[in-house]
């Protein structure tokens, strides 16, 4: 079976939009500088990430804290669809680390000289070149699956409706996309094939959330058959009492995300940082439902399919890197805002 981990250590030791959704955990961290100590003197830490990741943080904040770094310090936090918050950081939120859905949302921050551009080799990179969680994409699906939903062929069934999100504000939207579109390449398929799949696919879309979190609740209020997510997601959901089911397909995407330090972090978000990167905080993710980077942590997750094994390897695992050329040539041609297959394909579909 393939790897689920190609990037494993392999057993190695709109910003009022986003200002209205910060939450601020500590008073104190208000007034501090980026990464650095407030007027008083306490240390605070100001993270800014895309949607999912606003519940798996708290576990990470809180065992952090119990660390002789993490002692005293205090975080703020604002969580939103990917590409909305980095190009609210770039207009001006406040952000110590931005962890985000995909690496073209730490472009615009590199190219808004927010963020080094050695993000992926400097000293806050860690062993994983800047990923800090990892997942795959799954199809989350109503209790006993009544649409008999197994594989991507099954999407573009008459009568079956979709929700997903909007690639034009949400990182877990292109994510989807891709995964949904590399299954036909990944079969032998042609660019004409996975075109005329993903004409399908759209004609089957219910609905187009803001962010995957939002797309989540949508479906948990009865809008949909099929919900193409993060596997995380659907296992926090579950974790949190959501009544449904969720296929991993035989072909799917491996999905990376990347955390990133802004320029004039502080130590206290350099140590954070390193803690998410470390055992103990891999840890929390992976029982929160994130594929561990790590290949020795090995945790039953409540609210997977099998929590004993809660992260089967697909019988192909496509990569951005391995099928799609790096993010830098997949998102200007499927996502360009102009002339991206996807973008096309959605105006045709008036569901854009």
């Amino acid at each position: 079976m393939p790897s689920t981990r190609p990037l494993s250590r392999r057993l190695a030791p709109t910003l009022v939009a986003a200002v209205a959704a910060t939450t601020a955990l500590a008073l104190s961290g208000c007034g501090a500088t980026a990464g650095g100590s407030s007027s008083d003197g306490a240390k605070s830490v100001s993270i800014v990430g895309f949607s999912v990741m606003k519940t798996a943080n708290a576990k990470v904040i809180a065992d952090f804290k119990k660390t002789s770094e993490g002692k005293g310090v205090s975080f703020t936090q604002s969580y939103g669809a990917s590409g909305d918050q980095a190009r609210a950081v770039v207009s001006g939120l406040k952000a110590d680390e931005a962890h985000l859905s995909l690496e073209p949302d730490v472009t615009k921050l590199t190219d808004a000289g927010k963020v080094a551009d050695d993000w992926k080799t400097g000293a806050a990179a860690g062993p994983d070149k800047g990923i800090l969680t990892q997942s795959v994409v799954v199809m989350v699906v109503r209790k006993g699956n009544p649409k008999g939903i197994k594989t991507w062929d099954d999407l573009v069934k008459p009568g079956v409706k979709i929700v997903t999100p909007n690639p034009g504000s949400s990182g877990s939207a292109k994510w989807n996309i891709l995964a949904a579109y590399g299954h036909i390449l990944a079969q032998g398929g042609g660019e004409s094939d996975a075109n005329a799949y993903l004409t399908k696919l759209l004609g089957n879309v219910a609905a187009l959330p803001g962010s995957g979190k939002d797309a989540t609740t949508a479906f948990e209020g009865g809008t949909g058959d099929v919900l193409l997510s993060y596997e995380n997601e659907a296992i926090e959901a579950r974790q949190a009492g959501a009544d449904f089911d969720y296929v991993v397909p035989p072909q799917t995407l491996l999905i990376q995300n990347p955390a990133v330090l802004t320029e004039g972090a502080g130590q206290a978000a350099k140590d954070f940082l390193a803690f998410q990167q470390g055992k103990q905080g891999q840890t929390d993710y992976a029982e929160q439902g994130f594929r561990p980077l790590d290949d020795s942590i090995k945790v039953d997750v409540k609210g997977a399919n099998d929590p004993s094994d809660p992260f089967p390897a697909p019988t192909k695992l496509l990569t951005i890197d391995d099928d799609f050329g790096g993010w830098s040539k997949a998102n200007k041609l499927y996502f360009d805002d102009n002339d991206g297959i996807v973008t096309k394909a959605l105006a045709a579909s008036g569901k854009s």
